[in-house]
């Protein structure tokens, strides 16, 4: 369950940071599954890209609060990431 934690996290921020631009950018040319699908897929990777920078929650000494700071980087780095990556996809399609 400890490794399957920090995905779990990465996908629902991904997909609340994607939502978020999705009302952001009123004209962006997506519907409802292009942005949970953009904002999935980039709350994964910019929560992997985020923990591996702050070492993640992976090994992460419990003790010393690496598990916390692992959890609310994984947070952070889901919602950029899924706001990001939803972001360039709305440009792209708004492009095409």
């Amino acid at each position: 369950m400890e490794s399957v934690l920090p995905i779990i996290i990465q996908i629902v921020t991904g997909i609340m940071g994607g939502q978020a631009v999705g009302v952001a950018v009123k004209n962006a040319a997506m519907g409802l599954l292009p942005k949970i699908i953009s904002g999935a897929i980039g709350g994964v990777a910019g929560g992997a890209l985020l923990g591996s920078v702050l070492g993640g929650a992976a090994g992460a000494d419990p003790a010393a609060g690496g598990a916390l700071g692992g959890l609310v980087g994984d947070a952070v780095g889901g919602g950029a990431g899924g706001a990001i990556l939803t972001a360039i996809v709305s440009a792209l399609m708004k492009r095409a």
